[in-house]
């Protein structure tokens, strides 16, 4: 421990990988607070804390097994149809899955479907009216077992990137534990922010549906490297704060003819 501690190297790895954890948190976060938000505010941070709590603990236990870990990547079967040639000769797809791309699929198919629900409600409020009331309603129970759902996608996904970057355990587990706080105290500002600005929660979805189908994609063996991924979620988010800043301007302009 003391040699890590006194090693450059180890304190580089130790920054790349913190940096790596919380930019892959991202689309955990933006999840947490799509899902929380649709709770009574009382259980809203309830289950914020208990999503990134179990976030942390799966991830922590997933570097307890970590050589069962990188057996998910090992194929489990294969369907044995050839995919149809790509640009370079290369299979369009991959028909042999292992226990990873079975989970990337599943959890990506997952958001999919609920970032499409979830779409179609803040596009059609009459329907939701017509059905009781213009919120859909969320147990606290649901929530939670949607955000665990989710964690474990996202959990796998970042502790086979992790492992990529650094050999060394505690690196891996300092990291994680300082990322998964970094989530935990962006949490709330986060959620306070969607939920006070319709139209970044449409964006949000948007991104979850984004990030469902790259996760798919993976799963069948098209990785979409993570930099396209988020250079597309930062360029909305600036086109976004523009048009707020273009509402505010707006705004504000009104009250003062309307003052005058």
């Amino acid at each position: 421990m003391i040699e890590l501690l006194s090693s450059p190297q180890a304190w580089a790895a130790f920054f790349a990988l913190v940096t790596m954890e919380i930019v892959l948190g991202i689309d955990n976060l933006i999840f947490i607070s799509i899902v929380s938000g649709k709770l009574p505010p009382k259980q809203e941070k309830i289950a914020r804390q208990i999503g990134i709590g179990l976030a942390l603990v799966l991830r922590l236990a997933l570097l307890s097994v970590i050589a069962w870990v990188v057996g998910l990547t090992a194929p489990v079967f294969d369907l044995g149809i050839q995919g149809a040639p790509g640009a370079h000769g290369d299979p369009s797809f991959e028909t042999a899955f292992s226990w990873r791309d079975l989970i990337l699929i599943g959890g990506g198919a997952f958001l999919v479907v609920k970032a499409t629900q979830e779409i179609h409600h803040k596009v059609d409020p009459a329907r939701d009216a017509e059905h009781g009331g213009a919120k859909v309603a969320t147990s606290l129970f649901s929530a939670i077992a949607q955000i665990v759902a989710l964690d474990a996608v996202f959990s796998i996904d970042s502790i086979l990137t992790a492992i990529g970057m650094t050999n060394e355990l505690p690196i891996m587990y300092a990291a994680v534990i300082v990322a998964v706080g970094v989530m935990f105290a962006a949490a709330g500002p986060v959620t306070r922010f969607v939920n006070n600005n319709p139209s970044v929660v449409m964006l949000a979805l948007a991104f979850l549906l984004m990030i469902g189908m790259v996760l798919i994609a993976d799963g069948f063996g098209r990785h979409v490297p993570k930099g396209y991924i988020y250079a597309a979620m930062a360029f909305g988010v600036f086109v976004e704060v523009l048009n707020m800043l273009a509402r505010r301007r707006r705004n504000r302009l009104a009250a003062r003819r309307a003052k005058g």
